[in-house]
């Protein structure tokens, strides 16, 4: 089921404090640290990540209670050429329900999954429209123009809404220092997600930085493949942000239904995540905590990168501890100073579990293992992988950062350029125009929020007044 994933947190992710302690202890004890993202969940909203298809037993990583997710995407919305606010007059939105596609199951795993062997798999095609080898550079200009024409839009987000803007609906997820609810607007009647972070936890968990940070990231971006952030306001006791509602859920709930992702549906995800990271590089932005856990899917099957709290802007280098201990690269998990790489390795760490169904340095659920496997960089192919596939993960987990791509002469390019992604078109990919391997059973348009768990609602009022000790520590909401 969804988390709060891109809202409020992950179930894997985790704090520099967390990190530290574990790696300095030596105890693989120190999970029950929240994995706020870096923004503001680190610390107490420590996500875990359900340990996606690891053999069940996920003994080592202690899930906290955070589990929400990023309001869904509106098909409406898409982010590089749609109104930025909820509230005014925007097009009619799409009605017509999404429909499950015919599926096939995926090929057995090779490791357990936790319940779910009889679970269907997405079908094993991308798209049969996609010429082969139509991938080439100058396929990216239409991308890149879409994506920095969209950046450089004047987006004006705080203060624009307040609680009577919108109609409270359900809670979509819950954290340490808040919850993610589903709203209706009630000016274009549309459904969107709104983050309610609790101040006086945000200053006791001292997550004021990465709060204020996570809100300044969304703030710059804009692109089809990453969440938007519509809106920001504040009462006496509470932080509001009101993001894209996206519907279908994570993507981790469906890569645990099919225990793995078949080659092309695996590919398809990794190459909408590659124009994400682009851009976000672009942005001199890391991202930080890749997975899929933070990957959700809108109505039509297309990602949105959800979950910004580790998000930072990073012109060269940095050196802050922090992420989910599956995913981090060797230079992080020994303290050395990084740049965006880090990412790329994150890139071959999804593809893997995509492919797998397992991460390649999962130890017994124990991180301190899983941080001195990564040191080691010993990684098993499985015999069923695409021999394009083994070339391609063997270039991005790799700790040798002048071999690893994505951080060579040519950038992002000589990751799209790889065999792996030969039919990828990539211009027509950034405009949605490759139909999704698989779209969610719920109906568009409509508040449907059946991918995502039940949750207690919220017993305290919203929009209190008196006073308010913390305000000024959060001038951009």
């Amino acid at each position: 089921m969804p988390s709060l994933g891109g809202l409020l947190k992950k179930r894997r992710t985790k704090d520099s404090q967390t990190l530290s302690k574990e790696l300095e202890a030596g105890s693989a004890q120190t999970q029950t640290s929240p994995n706020a993202a870096e923004d503001h969940h680190h610390h107490h909203l420590l996500h875990h990540h359900h340990h996606h298809h690891q053999p069940a037993t996920n003994s080592g990583t202690t899930t906290t209670t955070t589990t929400t997710t990023n309001p869904a995407t509106h098909p409406q919305q898409h982010a590089t050429n749609q109104p930025n606010q909820p509230s005014g007059a925007e097009k009619s939105s799409e009605d017509q329900a999404a429909s499950m596609q015919s599926v096939t199951h995926a090929s057995p795993t090779a490791h357990p999954s936790t319940g779910t062997a009889n679970a269907a798999s997405i079908q094993n095609i991308i798209h049969s429209s996609q010429p082969a080898g139509a991938m080439q550079s100058g396929a990216n200009s239409h991308a890149q123009q879409q994506t920095q024409n969209a950046s450089r839009d004047a987006r004006t987000t705080k203060g624009k809404y307040s609680l009577e803007d919108f109609t409270l609906q359900r809670t979509l997820g819950t954290g340490s220092f808040g919850r993610v609810h589903l709203v209706q607007s009630k000016h274009n009647h549309r459904f969107y997600a709104v983050k309610v972070l609790k101040k006086a936890q945000v200053v006791k968990m001292k997550q004021i930085e990465h709060t204020n940070d996570e809100r300044r990231m969304l703030n710059r971006v804009r692109h089809p493949f990453l969440i938007t952030l519509w809106g920001t306001w504040q009462d006496s006791r509470n932080l509001y942000m009101v993001m894209d509602f996206v519907e279908g859920g994570e993507l981790f709930s469906l890569l645990r239904k099919s225990q793995r992702f078949p080659n092309p549906v695996a590919k398809f995800y990794a190459a909408e995540v590659t124009l994400a990271l682009e851009y976000l590089h672009q942005q001199q932005i890391i991202y930080r905590d890749l997975k899929p856990e933070n990957l959700l899917l809108d109505r039509h099957g297309h990602l949105k990168i959800t979950d910004f709290g580790f998000a930072k802007e990073v012109p060269d280098i940095t050196w802050t501890l922090c992420g989910t201990p599956d995913y981090l690269a060797p230079e992080v998990v020994s303290s050395k100073g990084y740049n965006k790489s880090v990412d790329w390795w994150s890139l071959g760490i999804l593809i893997f579990e995509m492919l797998c169904g397992f991460t390649p340095f999962w130890d017994s659920g124990s991180p301190v293992k899983i941080y001195e496997n990564i040191l080691r960089g010993r990684v098993k192919y499985p015999p069923y992988l695409h021999p394009d596939a083994v070339d391609l993960l063997s270039q991005l987990i790799t700790s040798d950062l002048t071999k690893r791509l994505g951080n060579l002469h040519g950038g992002s390019d000589d990751v799209k350029n790889h065999p792996w992604f030969a039919e990828v078109t990539w211009d027509r990919l950034a405009r949605k125009d490759i139909d999704a391997p698989y779209v969610p059973p719920i109906r568009g348009g409509q508040g449907d929020a059946s991918q995502y768990d039940r949750y207690p609602e919220e017993t305290e009022q919203y929009g209190m007044t008196g006073d308010d000790q913390h305000g000024h520590l959060f001038p951009d909401f």
